[in-house]
Parts: C-alpha cells; sequence; structure tokens
C-alpha cells in the first residue's frame, strides 16, 4: 500500500494541501525551499516532515502546475 503524504481536508489550514498528519502546507515548504532553506534545515525545524515527505510535496507542486492555466509571469516575484 503506498502512503499517502499529501492530502487536502476543508478542516485543516482551510483545505489547502498538507502534509498528512500536519498542519504543514505544501505552500510553506515551498516558500522555504525557494527561500533558500534547504531540506536538512526544513527537517531540523519540523521534526515531523521526512525526506520523503517533502519530495511529495514537490511532486504534487509539479503536478498541480500542469494544469491548462496562464500564470502572469511579470507579477512573480515583484
Amino acid at each position: 500500500m503506498t502512503k499517502v503524504y499529501v492530502k487536502s481536508d476543508p478542516n485543516i489550514m482551510m483545505g489547502k494541501p498538507v502534509i498528512s498528519g500536519t498542519r504543514i502546507t505544501v505552500e510553506m515548504i515551498l516558500e522555504k525551499l525557494s527561500a533558500g532553506e534547504t531540506i536538512d534545515q526544513l527537517l531540523d525545524e519540523h521534526p515531523e516532515l521526512t525526506k520523503e515527505a517533502i519530495q511529495a510535496a514537490l511532486s504534487f507542486a509539479a503536478k498541480a502546475l500542469k494544469a491548462d492555466v496562464v500564470y502572469p509571469v511579470d507579477k512573480i516575484g515583484k
């Protein structure tokens, strides 16, 4: 049986995708990694995380971005 690392529940963090069994959002993981934190730093700060859970969050985000949506890139990062 495959472990489910990312789930969405309207009663947890307003339905944002989180790491199962935590209130750690995929969004927070992406923000911290994009700000320069390392996976090891994330693991130290959040002992309930695993490398597999972080990888699952990255995979979830990549799959979510494959949707047919146009993102206004000129506004990102400002």
